[in-house]
C-alpha cells in the first residue's frame, strides 16, 4: 500500500483515478482517530480552506496529535494567515527573486507554486526555497508594484485550479509523492523512519559511508528505516520521523536549517539547534565551562581593540589562538613569539570580532569521550599527527594527516576523564556530544565540546561494535515512543535540562 494519504473535503476535489495514493474525506479522517494505528502515512491536506478552526485546520492539528506526518502543518497555516507572521521568510525569498531576475528570469505579477515547482523558466530555485519555508501543496505569490519583491503569500485550494493549472498541480504532486520510498513488499514495515543528513561533497565528514551503512543495517533490525538525505532535501524532511545530522554542523550552513525545521515539526534530532549554538562557538564554551566549574585550560577572549601585551606572561609560551567557530583543528594556531602572536591574531580578526587565546597543554594524545543522553558511550585516545602538535595536520592542497587512535571500554578509561566529560556534557543538553580532554599531571581539562562528533564503526565503535549504533537508534526510538504516548511540543523534544526553551534563530 502507498505510504501517502491525500485528504479532501469533497469527492470532486480529487478523484481516485487522478492519483495512485489513497484519497480520504477529511471528515472521515477526523471522525476515526483509530485509522492507521499500525502505519504512519505521509498525509497531504488538500482542504479548501486552511483557516483557523476549519476542517482543514483541524485535520492538520489532529494529525500531529496522532503522530502522523502531514503537510501543511497547523503551524504553517497560522504563519501564512498574516504577513507579520511570515515576514521572517521574506528577505531570503526576495533575495532569491532578485537573483533569478538578474539571471534573466521574467517575474510575473503573480505566480502559482505547486510542491516547490513553478511553471516558468528561471524560477525553479525560488519555488524550491518557498517550499522549504512553507510546505503547502499550492501557494500563490503576488509581487509588489515594483515587481521585484513579494507583497503576499497565500495558500490556494487545489480544487480551484482549472485546465493547465490543474494539470500542472497534478504533475507536481505525482513527482513529489514518487520520491525516496523503498518497496516494502518483501519485508515487514519499519515502525520509524530516520533521515540521515550527509553532504557528499564534504572532504572530512563525521561518519564515512561504510559506517552509515552499518547504522542502517542495525537500525533495520530495530524496526527503524534509515534514509540518507542531502543538503537539497529540506522540503522532504517532514516525511520522516527523526533526523540524524552526519555532516559538519555550523550556524551559518544548511545543517542548522535542517535542525530548526526538524524541531518545528516536533522531530527528535541530533544535533539540535541549542546544542549547535552552544558547541560551535568557543567563546560561549569558555564562559559556560567557567560558570559550570568544569576545569579547562587558562583562556582569554580578545577583541581587536585589546592590547596583546602581557598575554604570553599570563598564559605562558607558546599560546594557542583559535577562531570561535573552527572545526577539525582548522583555525587553531600555536604561536611562540610576540611577533607570531600579533601576526596570527591580525589574520584571525579579518574574519571574526573575537578570538580565543588559550594556555598550551602538550600531551601525546587527546581523550574523546562520547556522551549520549547524559551517559558515557565510548572513550578513545586520538594521538597527535606525526611531527605535529594536533591530532590532524592540514597539508597543502586540502589534504590532511591524522594520528593514530586507541579505543577503550568506558570502564577502562580513567574515572577522572569520564567524570569531567559527563560534567561538561550536562552543561549542554541530553543529545550526543564528543568531549575532548587532556590528561595532565595537574589534572584533566576540557578542551572542547563537539555537538557533531566523529562516529566510525572501526574507531569509536571498535569496542562497542553494533552497540554504538544500537544506543543511538535507541535514543531516537525512546523519544518517538514517548511522542506517541504523550505528544510533545516541538520545543520539548530535544529539551536540555539547563534550558527548556527553544530560541529559534534563523
Amino acid at each position: 500500500m502507498s505510504d501517502w494519504l491525500i485528504l479532501i473535503e469533497f469527492p470532486n476535489d480529487l478523484a481516485q483515478h487522478e492519483t495512485p495514493h489513497k484519497v480520504l474525506r477529511i471528515r472521515d479522517y477526523l471522525a476515526n482517530p483509530g485509522l492507521f494505528t499500525q502505519r504512519r502515512p505521509n498525509i497531504l491536506n488538500l482542504a479548501r480552506s486552511y483557516g483557523y478552526q476549519t476542517q482543514g485546520y483541524y485535520a492538520s492539528l489532529l494529525a500531529e496529535a496522532r503522530g502522523h506526518r502531514i503537510a501543511p502543518s497547523a503551524q504553517t497555516m497560522v504563519e501564512l494567515s498574516r504577513k507579520t507572521l511570515y515576514a521572517q521568510a521574506l528577505p531570503e525569498l526576495n533575495a532569491a527573486l532578485a537573483r533569478a531576475h538578474s539571471d534573466g528570469a521574467s517575474l510575473p505579477a503573480s505566480m502559482t507554486v505547486a510542491f516547490g515547482r513553478v511553471d516558468q523558466t528561471g524560477l525553479g530555485r525560488f519555488g524550491k526555497l518557498l517550499f522549504d519555508w512553507f510546505r503547502v501543496p499550492v501557494l500563490e505569490v503576488t509581487l509588489s508594484k515594483s515587481g521585484l519583491t513579494i507583497d503576499r503569500i497565500r495558500a490556494l485550494a487545489p480544487n480551484a485550479l482549472k485546465g493547465e493549472a490543474r494539470a500542472f498541480f497534478l504533475d507536481a504532486m505525482a513527482r513529489h509523492t514518487e520520491r525516496g520510498w523503498a518497496d516494502r513488499k518483501e519485508k515487514a514495515p519499519a515502525r520509524w523512519s530516520l533521515a540521515v543528513l550527509t553532504d557528499p561533497a564534504e572532504e572530512m565528514p563525521p561518519s564515512k559511508p561504510s559506517s552509515l551503512k552499518r547504522l542502517a543495517t542495525v537500525a533495520a533490525r530495530m524496526g527503524v528505516e534509515v534514509t540518507p538525505i542531502g543538503p537539497n532535501d529540506l522540503a522532504s524532511l517532514a516525511e520522516y520521523d527523526a533526523l540524524f545530522i552526519r555532516m559538519t554542523t555550523a550556524i551559518d550552513n544548511v545543517s542548522y536549517r535542517f535542525a530548526r525545521r526538524a524541531e518545528q515539526e516536533g522531530m527528535p534530532v541530533i544535533d539540535d539547534t541549542a546544542s549547535m549554538i552552544r558547541c560551535t562557538n568557543k567563546v560561549f564554551l569558555k564562559e559556560l565551562l567557567e560558570l559550570g566549574g568544569v576545569p579547562a585550560p587558562r583562556t582569554e577572549i580578545i577583541d581587536e581593540t585589546q592590547s596583546l601585551d602581557g598575554l604570553m606572561d599570563r598564559l605562558g609560551t607558546p599560546v594557542v589562538l583559535k577562531a570561535p567557530d573552527g572545526s577539525f583543528s582548522r583555525s587553531v594556531h600555536k604561536v611562540s613569539t610576540e611577533a607570531e602572536l600579533r601576526d596570527r591574531a591580525s589574520q584571525l580578526f579579518d574574519d571574526t570580532a573575537l578570538i580565543i587565546a588559550q594556555e598550551y597543554l602538550p600531551t601525546s594524545f587527546d581523550w574523546r569521550v562520547g556522551v549520549l543522553d547524559g551517559e558515557a558511550l565510548f572513550a578513545c585516545q586520538y594521538k597527535m599527527a606525526r611531527g605535529h602538535w594536533q591530532i590532524i595536520k592540514h597539508l597543502e592542497g586540502g589534504k590532511s594527516r591524522e594520528g593514530g587512535f586507541a579505543s577503550f571500554d568506558v570502564s577502562e578509561a580513567p574515572a577522572a576523564v569520564i567524570e569531567t566529560a559527563l560534567a561538561a556534557a550536562r552543561l549542554i543538553g541530553r543529545g550526543l556530544y564528543g568531549i575532548d580532554l587532556k590528561e595532565t599531571p595537574d589534572g584533566v581539562y576540557v578542551i572542547e565540546i563537539n555537538d557533531n562528533p566523529n562516529l566510525e564503526s572501526d574507531v569509536e565503535g571498535l569496542v562497542l561494535k553494533d552497540g554504538l549504533w544500537e544506543a543511538i537508534i535507541g535514543w531516537f526510538a525512546r523519544r518517538l515512543e514517548a511522542r506517541i504516548s504523550a505528544p510533545a511540543t516541538p520545543a520539548a523534544v530535544n529539551a536540555s535540562p539547563a534550558d527548556n526553551r527553544r530560541d529559534a534563530v534563523d
